[in-house]
């Protein structure tokens, strides 16, 4: 009587034959054969390709739901009072804080401390503390929508009545 240990050590021996068979076979047809060297190369090239468009494809979706956010956002308006100005910065902050420490949601993340930006007296300042504090993928994202908002002024040469460049305002006429 053959033992079931017996029969299950021929078939896993037999399965691991064949596979090593296998590897053996492509391994010589990979290195004799030309015209399967020439499909395995445009094989591999034609998944480069389609890897590199479906990343392209990816990168245009996220920058136009980016878009969408800012505009949705602005749409919704900011507070005007002081008071209000301060607790809805406050709220904006914390929950984006919250929602970048989960990391499942970046672009709301972002969308959060935006909001928050759009509020704060001196914007810089506020980026450099970001800068310092906030996941490189929110902060990624979260510049991509301070692109986006051509209202919103917060680099070095800034100008408006709210900047801090501490350069006068001066034309060259």
């Amino acid at each position: 009587m053959v033992r079931t240990s017996t029969i299950v050590a021929v078939t896993a021996g037999t399965l691991a034959t064949g596979l090593v068979a296998y590897a053996v076979y492509f391994d010589h047809k990979r290195r004799t054969d030309p015209t399967f060297r020439k499909q395995i190369r445009k094989e591999s090239k034609r998944q480069a390709r389609a890897a590199r468009e479906e990343a392209e494809q990816e990168k245009l979706s996220a920058r136009a739901a980016i878009k969408q956010a800012v505009q949705e956002a602005q749409a919704e308006g900011f507070p005007t009072d002081v008071e209000e100005k301060e607790a809805y910065f406050m709220q904006e902050v914390s929950r984006g804080e919250a929602l970048s420490g989960e990391g499942t949601n970046n672009i709301e993340a972002a969308l959060c401390f935006y909001k928050a930006l759009k509020v704060y007296p001196q914007p810089s300042d506020l980026i450099t503390i970001y800068d310092k504090t906030v996941p490189k993928p929110v902060l990624d994202i979260l510049a991509e929508m301070i692109a986006a908002d051509s209202g919103l002024k917060v680099g070095p040469f800034a100008t408006g009545p709210d900047s801090d460049s501490g350069m006068p305002n001066v034309g060259l006429d």
